[in-house]
């Protein structure tokens, strides 16, 4: 996992980095409930990933930002609108590399929400809450899920010493 530094502001598509290919920049938002986390079990009718266990992903459209993008995927996969929101966070950018060793750029987000029931479209099957702890029980998970949940500072990530302190994910501890 390589770590990337996105400086764009308010309405700045950001560029890919070299040697991403083209299409191959993604947002990966992670849902939050109380404390939980929700997991969502792809749906068998996909043609990649179907029957994992997944957050909510989705390509970066032309002319959009991360940001915009994360709202989106969030909308139709979920059913959450900003008023749900209590929070919506950037976590880091990081690059994953697929099975065929491809590299991928992908914008991490956490969203917390006041909402317990989602509403799942046909992406997915169900999805569970749990608590980001639990996630390795989650054997059928795609492999890259860890990746994105030391992005967005739901697990630890073992090459960084963690500070004396320091809550154990962005915003733990804060007033919602």
């Amino acid at each position: 996992m390589s770590v990337i530094s996105t400086a764009y502001g308010p309405g700045c598509v950001p560029v890919a980095p070299a040697g991403i290919p083209a299409g191959h920049t993604v947002i990966a938002a992670v849902v939050e409930w109380r404390g939980r986390i929700a997991l969502f079990k792809r749906s068998r009718r996909l043609g990649h990933d179907s029957g994992l266990w997944h957050c909510i992903t989705g390509f970066v459209e032309t002319g959009a930002t991360p940001e915009q993008q994360a709202r989106e995927e969030l909308l139709e996969e979920t059913g959450l609108e900003a008023k749900d929101l209590l929070g919506f966070r950037q976590g880091r950018a990081v690059v994953i590399n697929d099975s065929c060793g491809d590299p991928w750029l992908v914008h991490t987000f956490t969203v917390s929400t006041s909402r317990r029931r989602l509403r799942l479209d046909w992406e997915h099957e169900s999805y569970r809450w749990t608590s980001a702890s639990k996630v390795k029980r989650f054997s059928n998970r795609v492999s890259w899920l860890d990746e994105v949940l030391t992005a967005t500072g739901h697990l630890s990530d073992p090459l960084r010493p963690a500070l004396i302190g320091e809550p154990a994910h962005p915003g733990a501890g804060a007033q919602r």
